[in-house]
């Protein structure tokens, strides 16, 4: 309940599933069509996760095409008119690279948009995301394609996106580390001049906005303030001072102590500057 729960200002909003039984994952899309009402189902034949994978989920799907055509046949029938994307990664392996096949297998089953990870399974998130694959899959297919992997500018999106023909992007970790990113990649398409970078007051704003809804969603300060802290971490990454950020948003526990944080940066800052 906890992963699906969302507010209506977040919509259009999906649910992305992940299994390796047709009629069980059929199933569980018609609860999930009932009970959240999602815009869209998704489906997940991308997640590289050891507990995904061991289970015949995810990436691990990509060395068994007929297995994953019928996944997407199912939940596409069972919950039809309602939209079903998919989310995949370039191949299980650099021996196995079979994206466009897989893309023409989803297309067929009835998936009406896919994201393509440039990364191979075994990948990880290591190494980089290979575009001319992804551009393979553009071309081998009719229906919309969201590239993924190692954006983390504007300029880097409106490159790929010429040199591709996606019809959309995902971000991901740059998201995460850097928010801001989206402003800077619609004026970038837009052709209007880049955004200013945030200053480090408009960088604290977010923090701080951004756990007390946390606190205020959850219930629970410590729990929710623990559960923050790998996103912290993220947002420290740009910031001055990020060494020291990082070792003390990896303890914070209460608004009080972020609190006395910004304010012992804001010292740190001071003094890194002069030096």
């Amino acid at each position: 309940a906890e992963y699906l729960a969302f507010d209506a200002m977040e919509r259009p909003l999906g649910v992305q599933l992940f299994g390796a039984d047709p009629k069980a994952l059929a199933r569980a899309a018609q609860e999930v069509r009932d009970w959240v009402e999602p815009d869209f189902i998704d489906l997940n034949f991308g997640c590289p996760v050891n507990k995904v994978v061991c289970k015949n989920g995810g990436s691990a799907l990509l060395r068994d095409i007929p297995l994953l055509h019928q996944i997407a046949r199912e939940v596409v029938m069972s919950v039809a008119p309602l939209p079903v994307t998919a989310k995949m990664r370039i191949g299980w392996d650099e021996a196995t690279i079979n994206a466009p096949d897989t893309a023409r297998a989803l297309e067929d089953a009835g998936i009406q948009a896919l994201a393509v990870h440039g990364r191979t399974k075994s990948q990880g998130y290591s190494g980089e995301a290979n575009w001319d694959v992804i551009a393979q899959v553009v071309q081998a297919v009719q229906l919309p394609v969201i590239g993924n992997g190692d954006l983390a500018t504007a300029a880097d999106v409106v490159r790929r996106r010429k040199e591709t023909g996606v019809a959309g992007v995902m971000l991901g970790r740059s998201a995460m580390a850097h928010p801001w990113i989206f402003r800077e990649i619609r004026a970038a398409l837009c052709g209007a001049p880049a955004p200013a970078p945030p200053s480090l007051a408009e960088r604290w704003a977010l923090i701080r906005r951004h756990c007390r809804e946390a606190v205020e969603r959850r219930g629970h300060e410590a729990a929710a303030m623990a559960s923050m802290r790998s996103r912290l971490m993220a947002y420290s990454k740009s910031m001055p001072a990020s060494k020291w950020l990082r070792m003390q948003f990896s303890h914070v526990t209460d608004l009080q102590q972020l609190a006395e944080m910004e304010l012992r940066h804001a010292v740190q800052y001071s003094e890194e500057t002069v030096n």
